[in-house]
């Protein structure tokens, strides 16, 4: 009998990222983000909108009524990102992610960023880039490790 690869901490913790995405109520982009520290999971996130209020799928899409591209204008979306509702939901719980590690199905965006950087995140796993030229400057400034993960390069 053949035995199951077993996946690393990166794919582990990939794959629950993807599966917390499914969790997104976003009609664009399906984002999810889990942060662990010490190989164990503290929190999880998904994009949307905020708690209680009706998803867009009701109400409709502010930025695409009005065509806005993707990486501009986010200040005109009902929704909170998925990095964002992790660190949200972190410190809702008391809990620190100071020391952490991100992995996230999306790039961070220079919004995110910033919440990332101030709540002491160290490093960022995540499997689709998403062009922020500013917030590449300040993650390499600020000295988080961040990696694209590619699941191909995983060793068989």
């Amino acid at each position: 009998m053949e035995q199951q690869k077993r996946p690393d901490w990166d794919e582990y913790f990939m794959e629950i990222a993807q599966v917390v995405s499914k969790r997104s109520t976003c009609l664009r982009r399906s984002v999810g983000a889990v942060i662990v520290k010490n190989k164990q999971i503290v929190a999880t996130g998904y994009n949307g909108t905020p708690k209680s209020l009706p998803h867009c799928a009701v109400v409709g899409c502010l930025r695409e009524k009005l065509n806005v591209p993707s990486g501009q204008m986010h200040e005109l979306c009902r929704g909170i990102h998925a990095e964002q509702n992790a660190v949200v939901q972190a410190a809702y719980h008391g809990v620190s992610v100071n020391g952490g590690t991100l992995y996230c199905t999306h790039q961070p965006c220079v919004v995110c960023t910033k919440i990332l950087i101030n709540a002491g995140i160290k490093r960022i796993v995540y499997a689709n880039p998403y062009p922020d030229k500013l917030a590449e400057d300040m993650m390499k400034a600020s000295g988080i490790e961040i990696e694209c993960w590619h699941k191909e390069n995983i060793q068989k």
